[in-house]
């Protein structure tokens, strides 16, 4: 049964971004394919397309989707529209899934706009439910180290740039706070291993 896992990165990251954590991922055992999609210029309903399209290309009986910030809400938004891809389970890394205070006050402030562009269309809809029948698992990070702090005063804990409540979903098949900051859910090894551990066995820390 082949399988394989494909990474979603953020707001200005680009794939490269995820090219440590694909590294690390497939050490572990497991297939990774880095999607990109522009972040400023496109909605993120429009890169839910486009990410639909690239996984159809895959040849593949399971695929698995990690998303980073902004990039999980592509994911969430991939399954809110499409019910035919093959199983698989679902790991979010900081992603703003009940929105995001720090890029609601970009928008709010003329200067900053261009900063967030398009992907403010993220902010229209949030989610409170994982994808119908699909294992999530949600790691946040909590070090509280972020330039998001100086635009926001985030509720604690946070990883400097999302709050922990804001990446929350009532039904979420595990989670997992790590002393990560937002940019570190993506370079600290500690979240590949959990990562990896979650896709394997559907819980993020194996059982002694």
């Amino acid at each position: 049964m082949s399988r394989q896992v494909v990474l979603v990165h953020g707001l200005w990251y680009g794939p490269m971004s995820m090219s440590l954590l694909a590294l690390r991922l497939e050490r572990l055992g497991l297939e990774c394919h880095r999607f990109g999609y522009p972040t400023l210029s496109r909605s993120v309903k429009a890169n839910a397309q486009a990410l639909y399209r690239f996984v159809r290309e895959l040849e593949t009986d399971q695929i698995d989707f990690v998303g980073h910030s902004l990039g999980g809400l592509v994911i969430m938004h991939l399954f809110d529209r499409f019910d035919d891809l093959p199983p698989g389970r679902i790991v979010l890394l900081g992603s703003p899934v009940r929105g995001s205070s720090v890029a609601s006050r970009m928008v709010e402030i003329k200067a900053a706009r261009p900063l967030i562009g398009e992907a403010r269309s993220g902010l229209e809809r949030s989610f409170y439910r994982t994808p119908q029948g699909r294992e999530t698992g949600i790691i946040a990070g909590t070090s509280g180290v972020g330039l998001g702090r100086v635009i926001e005063n985030l509720e604690k804990p946070h990883d400097g740039t999302i709050a922990v409540s804001e990446t929350l979903l009532d039904d979420a098949t595990d989670t997992l706070h790590l002393p990560v900051s937002h940019t570190g859910l993506v370079l600290a090894g500690p979240v590949a291993e959990a990562i990896a551990s979650f896709l394997h066995h559907g819980h993020f820390a194996l059982d002694p």
